[in-house]
């Protein structure tokens, strides 16, 4: 399934540390409501029957926003809930084998650090990449960190949709203006909010603004 680029413009992963009494479902429907033009359900504590339902609610939930929903990681939910596709690290499994389990159809994304990465998880099937860290995040080893260079150099490398990821905010996505993404993935710049929906408004205008510049 070939990913429209427009889809990946405002990429949102969830995060239940934010919540602060919400609901996941809330959240991501004010995010919704704010433009976010992608979801992905990232669990990393939950078990797995409470993962289903509330992963069935969430895609419920974008369907009806008719925005594409995809899993982290968990390749055999993705299937079981028939999920829009799934996002894969590097060390998770490789895009050739989670093509082989989810069928032609599904989206698959794959996060990449370097040119060969990213040449190789397009080679195995990948629809999308995600790239970073862009920024320093603090959330992980700085050493995912990933120069405007080299993001620039796997725009080039590859034919499929590229998004950067990692400590962007409204205030510095501008500096990835020119490298060839197509849109960016965050968590904190917009769940991390007090006003969800209007971070992810402000958040999709200047991201907006960097793809067109």
């Amino acid at each position: 399934m070939n990913v429209d680029k427009k889809d990946l413009l405002l990429y949102a992963v969830t995060d239940r540390h934010w919540l602060n009494g919400r609901t996941l479902y809330s959240v991501v429907k004010e995010s919704l409501d704010g433009g976010v033009t992608f979801l992905q359900l990232r669990e990393k504590e939950l078990d797995e029957v409470h993962f289903l339902e509330e992963a069935k609610e969430l895609q419920q939930l974008c369907r009806e926003y008719q925005v594409p929903f995809i899993v982290n990681d968990n390749v055999d939910i993705a299937i079981s809930m028939n999920a829009d596709g799934v996002h894969v690290g590097q060390s998770d499994m490789e895009a050739g084998d989670v093509r082989a389990k989810l069928g032609p159809d599904k989206i698959i994304g794959v996060s990449a650090q370097t040119v060969e990465q990213a040449v190789l998880a397009e080679k195995h099937g990948a629809d999308y990449l995600g790239v970073g860290a862009v920024f320093p995040t603090g959330s992980k080893d700085d050493a995912d960190d990933v120069s405007y260079e080299t993001l620039k150099a796997i725009c080039e490398a590859v034919s499929i949709p590229v998004i950067a990821i990692g400590g962007i905010t409204q205030e510095n996505v501008k500096e990835l203006a020119g490298s060839g993404i197509c849109g960016i993935a965050v968590i904190s710049a917009i769940y991390a909010q007090q006003d969800i929906r209007k971070a992810s408004e402000d958040l999709k205008k200047e991201t907006q603004r960097m793809v067109e510049a």
